[in-house]
C-alpha cells in the first residue's frame, strides 16, 4: 500500500477529527510526565551551604563579626558563592575551623577570634557534614553525602540520565517497530509509574542510579513512541501543528517541577508526587488502538479496518474500504523501485559534497538546539532570586515559542526562522554576560529570551530536516540528527559545571556554537511552498537547480504518492527533548 493511498484514508475519515483530538490530548498529557522526569534532577540533586561537622558539643560560632550559639543559625549570613570559614569553640574549651571539606584545630589558640595565623592541624570531615536545611529537608546529596571528593558523583547524576535517553530512543523505537506502537506505550508508560517511584526507595547512591537510568530509558521510548503514534493518526493538514505543539506538554512538565519542589522540601516524597502524574495515563492506556499504519504493515488488514471504522464513527464521517484502496496500488511499495542489493544507510547523507555539507549543519543545528534548550532550563537555579519561580519562566517561555514557529515558518520561511532564532540565542547569551552580578531579574529574563529563541529552534529543526532529504533517506536524517540532539543534552549539564572555571564560560561556549550553527543554516536551502522531496534529484534542486551525483533512488512514477506523507520509523527518527 503505497503511502498517497494512507492519506486518502484521512482525506475520508477526517485529518484531525473528535477521534484524533482525543488520542492526542491523552497520549500528549503523558509528554508532561517525560518532562517532569528529565528535569527533575534539577531539585532533587541540590546542593545546599555545609561545612564539616565539629568534633563535639558546639559552645560559641563565630562567623566575620556575627556571633550565635548553634551552626543552624549561621546560614542567614552566608552570600551565595561564599567559601569563607565559621570558626567556633567546643565545650572542651578547643577552637576550630570549618570548611567545606576540612577543619581545622587551632593548636594555641585561647580566644575565638575569626582570624587565626597561628599553628593549625587539618582534618578530614570524618564525622560527616552539617547542611543548610532551610531550603530542602533532603535532597540526593545530603541523603549520601555527596560533596568534597564525591562531589562528582552528584554531577554525573543528569549526564547518565541522559545517556538513558539516548539508549532508550533506539530500543524502544526498534522494539515498536517489531512489537507495535501501543505495546510499547504501555510497558513504557507502566514503567514511568513504576520506576518514578521505585527512584524514590532506593536505598542508596548505585541503586539510585541504575534506577534513575532504566526511568530515563522508558522516559524516552515513551516520547519517541508517542510522537510516532499521534502522527500516524494525524493526516496530513494537520501534522505539522500536531508535530509541534507537543513539545508544549513538555514544557507544562517543567512548570510542574518548579512546583512541586517549592511545595515539597524532601526529596523522596517529590520524586513521588511527581510520578503520580503518570498513574492516570497508567490505568488508562490499554484503550489505546494500534495505529492503522503498523498494522498493515503487518499485513493485518482485518485489524486495520476496524481501527479506521471507528475513526470514521468517532469523526462521524464515512469509513473507506481498506481492501479498494489497497488494489489501486499497482506499482506496490515505493521500496519495490529501488536499486537492487542497496539499503539506505546513514553514509547515504554524505553521498556528495553538497549533501555532506547539509548533513554537517543539520547536525550542527540539533546539538546546538537541544545544548541550549537543557542549559538555560537547568541553569535557571543559578540566577538568583526564586529557583522554582526561575525554572517555572524557563519551562513557560517555550509555550509562545512553538507558537512563533508555526505562524513563522509559514509566514517568512524554515531558514529565516531557524536562523533568526539562533543568532538571537548568541545574542543573548553576550547580553547575559554583560549583566553585572546582583542583577538576577535582568538575568532571568534575559534567560527566558534565550529559552524562547532555543526552544523556537529545537522546535521546528525536527520538521526542516525531514523536508531537506528525499524520502528513502528521511528516517535516516531525522534519526541522526535526534542522536546529535542527545548528544547536546549529555553535554548540557557538564557546561553548566565550567562556572567553577570562570562564571560566564558556559554561556560564552553556548553562544559561539548557536552563532555558528545560526551562519551555516543560511547555507541551507528554502523548504517553503515547496513539497517534499523524493528524488536526490529535487533534493539538491533545492538549493543549486543542478543534478545532484546521487544515485537516484526513486522512479518517478511513485513521486506523487510519496509527496503526500512519508511513514516515520521510530527506530531511526525519535525525539530526544
Amino acid at each position: 500500500m503505497g503511502s498517497g493511498d494512507l492519506e486518502l484514508i484521512f482525506d475520508r475519515v477526517g485529518h484531525f477529527g473528535r477521534f484524533q483530538i482525543f488520542l492526542y490530548v491523552v497520549c500528549a498529557f503523558q509528554n508532561t510526565s517525560c518532562g517532569i522526569h528529565y528535569l527533575a534532577s534539577v531539585f532533587m540533586t541540590a546542593t545546599p551551604h555545609y561545612v564539616c561537622k565539629p568534633p563535639g558539643n558546639v559552645s560559641m560560632v563565630l562567623f566575620h563579626q556575627d556571633t550565635t550559639l548553634g551552626l543552624e543559625d549561621i546560614w542567614a549570613l552566608f552570600s551565595p558563592g561564599q567559601e569563607d570559614h565559621i570558626a567556633l569553640q567546643l565545650q572542651n574549651g578547643t577552637i576550630w575551623e570549618l570548611t567545606g571539606c576540612h577543619m581545622y584545630w587551632r593548636e594555641n589558640a585561647v580566644h575565638l577570634e575569626y582570624d587565626y595565623h597561628g599553628s593549625k592541624h587539618e582534618f578530614p570531615c570524618s564525622g560527616g557534614y552539617i547542611y543548610d536545611w532551610r531550603k530542602w529537608e533532603s535532597t540526593v546529596v545530603t541523603e549520601w553525602n555527596l560533596v568534597c571528593h564525591q562531589e562528582w558523583l552528584a554531577k554525573m547524576i543528569q549526564p547518565t540520565f541522559m545517556l538513558g535517553v539516548l539508549l532508550g530512543a533506539v530500543i524502544f523505537g526498534y522494539l515498536s517497530d517489531r512489537a507495535g506502537r501501543r505495546l510499547i506505550l504501555r510497558c513504557t508508560s507502566i514503567g514511568q509509574f513504576f520506576l518514578g517511584i521505585a527512584v524514590a526507595f532506593t536505598l542508596d547512591y548505585y541503586s539510585f542510579m541504575v534506577t534513575h537510568f532504566l526511568l530515563a530509558m522508558v522516559a524516552s521510548g515513551y516520547l519517541v513512541v508517542m510522537f510516532v503514534y499521534v502522527t500516524e493518526f494525524i493526516g496530513m493538514k494537520a501534522r505539522t501543528w500536531a508535530s509541534i505543539h507537543v513539545h508544549s506538554f513538555f514544557a507544562i512538565g517543567i512548570m510542574v517541577v518548579a512546583l512541586v519542589g517549592y511545595l515539597v522540601k524532601t526529596w523522596r516524597l517529590y520524586q513521588i508526587v511527581l510520578s503520580v502524574v503518570s498513574a492516570p495515563f497508567a490505568l488508562c492506556c490499554w484503550m489505546l488502538p494500534e495505529t492503522p499504519f503498523w498494522l498493515l504493515s503487518q499485513a493485518r488488514y482485518e485489524e486495520a479496518q476496524k481501527i479506521v471504522d471507528k475513526m470514521a464513527k468517532w469523526n462521524r464521517a464515512s469509513s473507506c474500504t481498506l481492501s479498494e484502496l489497497l488494489s489501486l496500488d499497482h506499482n506496490g511499495p515505493a521500496d519495490n523501485n529501488l536499486p537492487k542489493g542497496k539499503k539506505p544507510n546513514i553514509s547515504d547523507l554524505f553521498c556528495d559534497w553538497n549533501i555532506a555539507i547539509r548533513t554537517l549543519c543539520i547536525w550542527l543545528i540539533w546539538f546546538t538546539g537541544s545544548l541550549g534548550f537543557y542549559f538555560f532550563s537547568l541553569n535557571s537555579v543559578n540566577l538568583g532570586g526564586s529557583e522554582y519561580l526561575n525554572l517555572f519562566l524557563m519551562g513557560a517561555a517555550e509555550l509562545p515559542a512553538y507558537v512563533f514557529v508555526c505562524i513563522g515558518m509559514d509566514k517568512i520561511g524554515r531558514r529565516k526562522v531557524l536562523t533568526l532564532s539562533l543568532i538571537s540565542s548568541a545574542v543573548i547569551c553576550g547580553v547575559i554576560m554583560g549583566i553585572p552580578q546582583g542583577y538576577h531579574i535582568w538575568s532571568v529574563v534575559a534567560s527566558m529570551v534565550g529559552k524562547f529563541t532555543m526552544a523556537a529552534a529545537f522546535g521546528l529543526i525536527y520538521l526542516y530536516t525531514a523536508e531537506l532529504y528525499p524520502t528513502i533517506v528521511r528516517s535516516q536524517a531525522v534519526g541522526s540528527g535526534s542522536m546529535m540532539c542527545c548528544v547536546g543534552s549529555i553535554v548540557a549539564p557538564f557546561c553548566i559545571y565550567l562556572t567553577s572555571v570562570w562564571r560566564f564560560l558556559p554561556q560564552l561556549l553556548v553562544g559561539t556554537v548557536a552563532f555558528l550553527s545560526g551562519g551555516l543554516t543560511l547555507l541551507l536551502p528554502e523548504t517553503l511552498g515547496k513539497p517534499l522531496v523524493t528524488t536526490w534529484e529535487e533534493a539538491a534542486k533545492l538549493e543549486s537547480g543542478k543534478l545532484s551525483s546521487c544515485r537516484k533512488l526513486l522512479h518517478t512514477t511513485n513521486n506523487i504518492e510519496l509527496e503526500k506523507t512519508d511513514v516515520i520509523n521510530p527506530e531511526t527518527s525519535g525525539l530526544c527533548e
